[in-house]
């Protein structure tokens, strides 16, 4: 029976009023990101004059991986198209800082120097590359106040403005740059005082040839000559200054002792006996207050001396950055080796930030310091001061693999110690996925967070990490520390974190495998040798073994050290479970557990394959997983 017409005409207007469809894209279509860096790389070639032609190999082509042969662009990796460092120097463009550099949001590197930039820097541009970590606008014709909101650009390690024509004075912000290791202010027409905080952590050829600018480190003072106000100052300062000497003699009986405070202070040690805040970090200036220096270092197993902040402040010269080492990620905190009164040496981690109520950060850790294995780092403990949040680990005395495999020499790794550390992350990464039902996903793997004991034995930290640091709801949501490259060392993210950033095991093995060929081929996971691969390569660790491996040359990759020696065929199986790890598709990886049994095999008879086993692995061993 066909529906009644007055049913029809209102189908009809109900139809008419709904909104369209959303647009659909194609099968295949990239995600949003490479969209966006696209329309980054237009937005730079059409806003900017380019006399030369430098840009002109930028063209209309932006499918996934192409813009990555762009002139002066480098892509995380070459399988999509988000960018990681853009370096244009010297390329002669013209024009004001392009606002289109919004859109490339998850650049760490941005080097426009050498050009013919013009105007000021947009005191939004710490808004449209929040991670930014080398930022080089030197040698242009930029102009203006420097702006205070580049203190927002909070991963800042290097900061290159020198040689334009900003002035004003230097924003005392920048002095919350505490990742900062290099300023350039130089060659400009800057003025006023130089901030104490910036004037003690730089060398005086940070702020050079500003004729206005005065403080340490350029001058003892600030004052030109005296005019009629100046005269008037002087004289204000005299009588002040007779009238300070009176009281001074007055009280001066009831000062004793102060000569041995000066002589404290002189030799870089506070009254209480900690270092001065000279000699360390800013922030660590307000833990030195007498309520914080008692503050308890809550130990998971009951020591026989309790531990306080102020003997972790001792113990690190009050976090003085000489007492940094590398231990885990940079990104999530600063590590600092610190030696108790004892002589017992501890491993003390300041997390950059984390979101977490005081009560949460409690629970976590009880969580974490339950985890013991001997391929794990323990940690033993942790403080909560005000707004900080200190972790204290085990010392790992020969320190991480990555910096172990770039020293030369007599401390250079054989085959049988390589593989033994293989075997021996392996077994702790194994552990986390496969010992326990709900799987511990370690999420921020690289050569840094494998660490090494006076053995040479490998130990994982960061165990737990990305759940302390993961961003606060109002930077951006409580979704993933990998949006917007926020979290994931560069080399090893996993290709599939570009379009779903969800922690993964398969994410972990990826990972893992870069480890394994960063082992094998004695290079690093970013970047490989232009000694090794020539000058034109721009990929990545993994970029070249696969190119390797396609032309049918992969033994080229191994470390020249290793090669010839009678490891051949072990290398070769080495090899073949490195690439097992970074198989695209995450479906396709093998497990945690099949990685370390290979590597067991692989090491049989070389003291790697039966050690430690009566930590069972029972849980997610079938290959199909994704968790």
């Amino acid at each position: 029976m066909p529906p009644p017409p007055l049913l029809l005409l209102l189908l009809l207007a109900l139809a008419l009023t709904l909104p369209p469809a959303a647009p659909q894209p194609p099968p295949g279509s990239s995600p949003g990101p490479q969209e966006d860096d696209a329309r980054c790389l237009a937005g730079i070639k059409n806003t900017l004059k380019d006399p030369d032609g430098r840009l002109s190999t930028w063209t209309t082509n932006t499918t996934a991986g192409a813009v990555c042969d762009f002139s002066g662009v480098t892509c995380w990796n070459l399988q999509e198209s988000r960018i990681l460092s853009l370096s244009l120097s010297g390329f002669a463009l013209q024009g004001a800082i392009p606002s289109s550099l919004q859109y490339c949001r998850s650049a760490n590197t941005l080097d426009l120097s050498n050009n013919a930039l013009t105007g000021p820097i947009p005191p939004a541009f710490c808004d449209w590359i929040p991670f930014v970590v080398n930022l080089d606008l030197s040698g242009n014709r930029l102009s203006g106040p420097i702006p205070s909101e580049l203190a927002n650009c909070r991963f800042l390690n290097s900061l290159k403005l020198n040689d334009n024509a900003f002035t004003g004075q230097i924003p005392a912000s920048l002095a919350r740059l505490d990742r900062l290791k290099s300023l350039d202010l130089s060659n400009n027409q800057l003025s006023n005082q130089i901030p104490s905080q910036l004037g003690a952590a730089f060398s005086k050829d940070s702020f050079s040839n500003n004729p206005g600018l005065c403080g340490h480190p350029v001058s003892s003072r600030c004052g030109n000559g005296l005019g009629s106000t100046g005269l008037g100052i002087v004289i204000a300062a005299g009588v002040l200054g007779a009238a300070a000497s009176l009281l001074l003699a007055f009280f001066l009986w009831r000062c004793t002792g102060k000569t041995k405070a000066g002589r404290r202070r002189r030799q870089g040690v506070t009254e209480s006996g900690l270092p001065s805040a000279d000699e360390g970090s800013w922030w660590a200036e307000r833990l030195q207050a007498a309520h914080n220096r008692l503050a308890p270092v809550s130990l998971f197993q009951q020591p026989i001396v309790k531990v306080k902040l102020a003997d972790l402040l001792a113990a690190t010269q009050c976090f003085s950055t000489s007492h940094i080492v590398v231990a885990g990620s940079s990104r999530a905190g600063t590590a600092y080796r610190a030696v108790l009164r004892d002589g017992s040496a501890l491993t003390v981690k300041r997390l950059h930030s984390c979101p977490l109520s005081e009560k949460a950060f409690r629970s976590e850790m009880g969580r974490i310091g339950q985890l013991r294995h001997p391929n794990i780092v323990p940690l033993l403990g942790f403080c909560v001061v005000e707004e900080e949040r200190l972790l204290v680990y085990k010392h790992m005395e020969s320190g991480a693999l990555s910096k172990v495999m770039k020293e030369p020499g007599e401390t250079l790794l054989d085959w049988t110690t390589r593989l033994r550390i293989a075997a021996g992350a392996a077994r702790g990464l194994a552990w986390l996925h496969h010992g326990f039902q709900v799987p511990q996903v370690h999420q921020n793997l690289s050569s840094s967070a494998v660490l090494l004991d006076e053995d040479y034995e490998a130990r994982i930290t960061d165990v737990g990490l990305t759940r302390l640091v993961r961003m606060a709801p109002g930077e951006g949501g409580d979704t993933s520390p990998f949006l917007n490259g926020d979290f994931g060392e560069f080399g090893y993210v996993a290709p599939e974190y570009a379009s779903n950033p969800v922690g993964t095991m398969k994410g972990d093995t990826y990972a893992f495998g870069v480890i394994l060929f960063e082992l094998v081929t004695g290079q690093e996971a970013a970047t490989v040798s232009s000694d090794v691969v020539g000058e034109g390569f721009k990929g990545t660790l993994v970029d070249w073994v696969f190119q390797l491996k396609s032309s049918g040359r992969i033994a080229d990759a191994v470390d020249r050290s290793l090669s010839g020696k009678g490891h051949d065929a072990e290398i070769s199986e080495f090899l073949k479970v490195a690439f097992q790890c970074i198989v695209a598709r995450p479906k396709e990886r093998i497990s945690m557990y099949r990685v370390y049994h290979s590597l067991k095999t692989i090491g049989r008879g070389r003291d790697v394959s039966e050690q430690f086993d009566e930590f069972p692995l029972a849980y997610n061993k079938d290959d199909s997983d994704t968790m």
